[in-house]
């Protein structure tokens, strides 16, 4: 997870946050002189834009502009994030959001009913519409229908094809927008939105969608039994984009455990979130011995850094970890280079909800750190254990105390499992060989229409 710069370092701000998003975003884009381009366009539909925390939703964008494809976006909710990412201002799509409180746009979603109910598929989204709320009869069901009315009616006519990125909120709105336009529509399935939907709701959207993609193996088996074998589910990884993440030019440290004065370093980066398992790592941390001198730090913002604190000094190993919040791009390659060990303890929580592939696993190999992590979702087919990292179950301090403390006191063993991490991720999971695959879809998408 890389957070915002300007490329000096600084942390870029929206000002007046919630006071005029969509004028800013506008003239960020005229100012870069991003024209009109001719032919089909894509519409992406967005769950928020833009977001800190789904920079590789932001890369593959930027990447699809690189291949030559024209992109509308459409962003169910407005931003909350107060900062961007480089990334985004080099997106040149125009963003539109969609009335994220139906009763704020009364207006706006009764001028698109009166043109949407005049359009051919119109009956059959109704209809389905109806069908789904009939089995989940929330505020959301409605509020997506009414987003999908504001999209169908004000999408331009240039648009060829609809692509939601997430199988829940975005696909529905996509899945009823594309259906009263008489388009065809496509998804990108991600983590908690393909363990937390209802099994009745997956199977419809795979049926109804043209092709879906997804990010680990670990899902598209999951997807594929759901979808049968007539359905179009590839896996495709996010990958890697090794030119925003270089090679690091250092030496592999020998930092042991043994010296107070230099402690070895062990890095976590990610939102403090149930689903990351900090807490697990913190209770890994008070297990190791006195003896063995390490500090940890942690990058990232979250809901539970208070309580992860307090379970520092509960634990009485605050003095040990710093908590450095969220941090620009820079920051946090340097954060990564200077790291001995990273750790990523993923877990399933009580939810459901769970990583894919998280992609500071990817950037930490990138930057040849030695990674540990945990046998969750699509990682290891990341990190072959023993070979490219090393992997322990999830929910388990001691084992994963363990793990800290072998890397912690063997300097040569980090090397080799950096060394092999670095190969893996910068060949198997690079950002290219995916954004040429999904690239491909798109124009065969357009060419069809």
């Amino acid at each position: 997870m890389v957070l915002p710069s300007r490329g000096d370092g600084s942390i870029c701000r929206f000002p007046n946050l919630r006071g005029r998003p969509i004028p800013l975003l506008r003239a960020a884009q005229a100012a870069r002189g991003a024209g009109t381009r001719t032919g089909a366009a894509i519409a992406v539909v967005l769950k928020g834009y833009p977001r800190l925390s789904e920079t590789f939703i932001a890369q593959e964008l930027l990447a699809l502009e690189r291949r030559g494809l024209s992109l509308a976006l459409y962003s169910l909710r407005m931003p909350t994030d107060h900062a961007t990412h480089p990334l985004h201002a080099e997106i040149r799509a125009p963003v539109t959001y969609l009335p994220e409180y139906l009763h704020q746009a009364l207006r706006r979603v009764w001028r698109a009913w009166r043109v949407a109910r005049r359009l051919p598929g119109y009956p059959a989204a109704l209809a389905a519409w109806r069908r789904d709320l009939r089995r989940d009869f929330t505020r959301n069901r409605v509020r997506r229908f009414g987003q999908a009315l504001v999209l169908a009616s004000e999408l331009p006519p240039e648009v060829g094809h609809v692509h939601a990125h997430f199988l829940h909120t975005p696909a529905s709105v996509a899945r009823y927008a594309a259906t009263m336009r008489g388009l065809a529509w496509s998804c990108s399935a991600h983590a908690k939105d393909v363990w937390t939907l209802p099994e009745w709701e997956k199977r419809e959207k795979l049926a109804a969608s043209a092709w879906t993609t997804t990010c680990t193996a670990c899902n598209a088996d999951h997807l594929r039994g759901l979808a049968g074998a007539r359905k179009d589910v590839e896996l495709v990884y996010h990958g890697i984009d090794v030119a925003r993440f270089p090679p690091p030019q250092r030496a592999h440290a020998d930092r042991n455990g043994d010296d107070p004065a230099h402690p070895a370093t062990i890095l976590a980066v990610g939102r403090a979130v149930d689903k990351k398992g900090f807490d697990d790592l913190l209770r890994a941390l008070a297990l190791l011995p006195p003896a063995l001198h390490w500090r940890m730090v942690h990058v990232g913002g979250g809901p539970l850094l208070p309580r992860l604190a307090s379970l520092a000094r509960e634990l009485g190993i605050d003095d040990r970890v710093r908590w450095l919040g969220p941090q620009a791009h820079a920051a946090v390659l340097d954060a990564y280079r200077g790291a001995d060990a990273f750790v990523l303890p993923c877990r399933v929580g009580d939810d459901g909800d769970r990583d894919g592939l998280p992609n500071v696993l990817l950037e930490a190999q990138s930057q040849r750190v030695a990674c540990i992590s945990t046998c969750v979702s699509g990682i290891p087919e990341l990190i072959v254990d023993g070979v490219t990292g090393l992997l322990v179950e999830p929910r388990a301090p001691a084992a994963l105390a363990e793990a800290l403390a072998r890397l912690i006191r063997d300097p040569s063993l980090r090397r080799t499992l950096a060394d092999a991490g670095y190969e893996r991720t910068t060949t198997e999971f690079s950002l290219q060989a995916g954004a040429d695959r999904l690239a491909a879809r798109f124009a065969a998408c357009l060419a069809s229409r």
